[in-house]
């Protein structure tokens, strides 16, 4: 049975949702699914925009076949090669072999690293700027290495002004018949996938992030079509000035994330007292974390969020606790930057090696600044060692002062 909705007078869509993956290439916890976004376009010649995942491809080609009603397919524009977008080529080759594929030199590459078809017979090549005539529609194509894998493109519809934008502002979660932007309350429900799916998987290249946005800055957009997640038909700048702050790695948010690992809770407790602290004195909309039992992939996304984060962390076997090294070093491949850091350790044996590991790997980082106050709790905080989160406290409340 066919799941095709029609966006305007010549576009499909013929994606599909998939709620039974639990992560995300085999990553990242997807507890509301994810949509596998494609686009038909009918014209004299008719254009399909990337595939989807082969899990939902017996979805995907029912909509084709009944959006298709009996025409060929002309051409399949290839925008990203990851297989969750291209897991069907070879089908559709075999299915339409008069289709051909539209990509770029890179593409072709990966193309036939994944598939043993005849590939050079079968694509046509494009390149920055080219513009592709199907009859009413020219589509133009803006390439986007890096965002997130090194062929990527982005395909611009210079007809009905739509840019189709590939894992670019895209989102986990999947659609529940509500495809549009203004079919939801996206600020509630959907911000903060958008915002673990941006920092998870595209974060790492913020620069290259920067320049399609430079792109897309010089074209008319009426609506963006990105392959998983919802489709912007209006309030365009809410979402291109989130991808601009987060691909420039600066905070949405002026207060504080706190980030612990607690064996036996007493890391907990000081944490709990430095929270209650900073709530007492003002600070709105803390946010506080166990590494233990938060995915990685959520910490990652609310270290984006904030401007300022403790990292309050047990020793554990000489080393700093394994949830926390794994946070921390997922933040520096994801090249997350100017942030300020509070560092607060727990050791019973040796104290000082959480606080040099956690200096170590931030030193790494770019333009991180670390408080001067820590707190080495020697197993468990005394009363009469509140003084000393009162001091974090208040270093970090004059932080945040200083940033408003």
């Amino acid at each position: 049975m066919q799941c095709v909705r029609k966006i305007n007078e010549d576009m499909y869509w013929i994606g599909a949702e998939d709620r039974r993956l639990a992560l995300f290439e085999n990553l990242f916890p997807i507890p509301r699914g994810i949509a596998y976004n494609s686009y038909l376009i009918k014209d004299e010649k008719n254009v399909l925009i990337d595939t989807v995942d082969y899990s939902v491809g017996r979805q995907f080609l029912d909509n084709l076949k009944y959006a298709l009603n009996g025409q060929k397919l002309d051409y399949l524009i290839v925008n990203h090669m990851e297989p969750d977008h291209c897991s069907l080529i070879e089908e559709l080759i075999y299915k339409y072999p008069e289709m051909k594929i539209i990509c770029n030199a890179q593409t072709i590459r990966m193309i036939k690293q994944f598939y043993n078809f005849d590939v050079d017979s079968k694509v046509e090549i494009v390149k920055e700027g080219q513009i592709f005539k199907t009859g009413k529609h020219e589509f133009q194509f803006i390439m986007a290495p890096m965002v997130h894998w090194p062929e990527v493109m982005v395909t611009y519809d210079m007809t009905d002004k739509i840019l189709f934008s590939a894992d670019a502002f895209g989102s986990f979660g999947a659609l529940n018949g509500n495809l549009f932007n203004d079919d939801i309350d996206f600020e509630k429900e959907w911000l903060s996938d958008a915002r673990r799916y941006y920092t998870n998987i595209v974060g790492k290249y913020g620069p290259q992030v920067q320049n399609l946005l430079k792109k897309a800055s010089n074209i008319e957009i009426k609506m963006i079509c990105p392959l998983h997640g919802i489709i912007w038909r209006n309030n365009l700048e809410y979402i291109i000035e989130k991808y601009d702050k987060w691909s420039k790695y600066e905070p949405e948010k002026n207060s504080v994330l706190i980030v612990y690992s607690s064996v036996y809770g007493n890391t907990e407790n000081v944490v709990n007292t430095l929270s209650n602290y900073l709530g007492e004195n003002g600070i709105k909309e803390i946010a506080v974390y166990d590494s233990s039992n938060t995915d990685v992939s959520q910490l990652v996304s609310e270290s984006f969020k904030y401007s300022n984060i403790v990292i309050a962390a047990t020793t554990y076997n000489l080393g700093v606790f394994p949830a926390i090294e794994n946070y921390l070093v997922d933040i520096k491949r994801l090249n997350l930057q100017n942030r300020t850091i509070s560092i607060i350790e727990n050791s019973t044996w040796v104290p000082g090696i959480v606080t040099k590991e956690v200096k170590n790997i931030l030193s790494e980082m770019k333009n991180m600044e670390v408080l001067e106050n820590t707190f080495s709790i020697k197993s468990s905080a005394k009363d009469n060692e509140y003084e000393y989160i009162k001091n974090i406290g208040d270093e970090i409340i004059k932080d945040l002062k200083k940033r408003d």
